[in-house]
């Protein structure tokens, strides 16, 4: 889980530096500079890819974030015995940092191959948060529309502002 965190993390922090940096010789040039956009990956087992597009889809999405930096988290997909045992991991890392609260400003974003085992992820997660706890915070969830509605409902109990990101 921590390589998936990392992978994610480094991928949104290249994402963003890129994106921060200014060339003044390029601002003279009447050239647009063009962001190559990062596809959806078709292949779940390519953290890698999976950390550079998701990185990519939470750096258009930091809105209201008042925190140095997201907290992204890239639920894997498969049923292979260590893609159960990573989102396990996962799961007790998240259901740990909801119970014990996050500070307004903050944004956690869930992402993934699977948008059902990253809804599922979520779901599970939030079911022991405090009403209000989570006041202030921004919680996105970058899946499919179908898995929206219950990701929604397991969070709102919890104060934090809910975002839905379609892939």
């Amino acid at each position: 889980m921590r390589k998936y965190a990392l992978v994610v993390l480094l991928a949104l922090a290249g994402t963003l530096t890129l994106a921060a940096c200014s060339n003044e010789a390029d601002n003279a040039s009447p050239q647009q500079d063009q962001v190559q956009q990062v596809t959806r990956p078709t292949d779940p087992n390519d953290s890698a890819a999976w950390g550079k597009y998701l990185g990519q889809v939470l750096s258009q999405h930091l809105q209201g974030m008042t925190a140095d930096r997201p907290y992204p988290y890239l639920v894997p997909a498969g049923a292979s015995s260590a893609a159960q045992a990573q989102r396990a991991r996962q799961l007790d890392s998240v259901t740990g940092v909801v119970l014990r609260g996050v500070t307004p400003g903050n944004l956690l974003a869930f992402g993934g191959p699977s948008s059902s085992e990253t809804a599922d992820l979520v779901v599970a997660a939030f079911k022991q948060a405090s009403p209000g706890s989570m006041k202030g915070v921004i919680v996105e969830f970058i899946g499919d529309k179908a898995d929206s509605d219950r990701v929604a409902a397991a969070v709102k109990p919890s104060g934090a502002t809910y975002r839905f990101i379609e892939m």
